[in-house]
């Protein structure tokens, strides 16, 4: 794993794209503050553009670096839940500006998953993660269902997990409200 590590944030740091297993399903990802970075997933993944992507973070404490207004009940969600779960927060900050919806928006997952956990401790930024297919097709759920594109289209495709075939969900989707209303965009 740890050959893995080092290759992969070789890349991240070049504003290259990685091929990685998650929490939940593979994703694609690169450095979350490099636009020109960002561009290449959207152009691999041939996604509209309007289609905001996923960001990973190994820690809560590291929201507040993200996101302008967290509120209380983010934390409770966020310890309280026992599956993967992607939080919509309103009023973004310090990341890629073509990775946001439209309203400034973005989700953010705490990831818990050795290996992402390890990437964003040393890479020291977060990290995007979008499902490992074209848009329209169904996301992958292991490493043998990726398309062969996806995988010739990425700069570094990591070796970890490649020989778990059991299957995978995403994760879970709310959006939260900053009065911290919320409600389910994917269960």
């Amino acid at each position: 794993m740890n050959e893995d590590l080092l290759k992969a944030l070789q890349i991240l740091r070049s504003g290259g794209i990685i091929l990685y297993p998650t929490d939940t399903i593979w994703g694609i990802g690169c450095d979350a503050t490099n636009p020109e970075a960002v561009e290449k997933i959207y152009q691999l993944k041939a996604r509209q553009k309007d289609k905001s992507l996923i960001v990973l973070l190994e820690s809560d404490y590291k929201l507040q670096s993200y996101v302008n207004d967290i509120p209380e009940v983010a934390y409770q969600l966020i310890e309280c839940t026992d599956k993967p779960l992607t939080i919509v927060y309103s009023n973004a900050k310090n990341l890629a500006p073509n990775l946001l919806a439209n309203d400034g928006s973005v989700g953010i997952r705490i990831v818990k998953h050795r290996f992402c956990e390890q990437l964003l401790q040393r890479f020291r930024k977060p990290i995007v993660s979008t499902s490992a297919n074209i848009s329209g097709d169904p996301p992958p759920k292991n490493f043998q269902e990726i398309s062969q594109q996806i995988k010739n289209g990425v700069d570094y495709v990591v070796q970890y997990e490649q020989e778990n075939i059991g299957p995978k969900q995403a994760s879970t989707i709310l959006k939260l409200d900053p009065s911290g209303a919320f409600t389910f965009i994917r269960k």
